[in-house]
């Protein structure tokens, strides 16, 4: 099965957090209410230098996703 590369997470007993999960290495969960980042991934020193370059990046597309999704609602 493939899935998207952004899917967007609800859950009740968090009922204000936004959570977009990002299924492409390196996957992780961020919730947007407060920007917190879980990594579902394990690294290595090498690839933790590496994931701080592109982390920024792909916090901004999971970010974009959901403002894309979001907008597509209120059309």
């Amino acid at each position: 099965m493939e899935f998207p590369k952004f899917l967007l997470g609800d859950n009740t007993d968090y009922p204000t957090a936004i959570f977009v999960v990002h299924t492409e290495f390196p996957r992780f969960i961020i919730n947007l209410e407060n920007d917190e980042v879980e990594w579902l991934e394990e690294f290595s020193k090498e690839d933790e230098k590496e994931l701080e370059e592109e982390a920024e990046n792909l916090i901004e597309a999971a970010t974009a996703f959901y403002d894309r999704e979001v907008s597509r609602y209120e059309d």
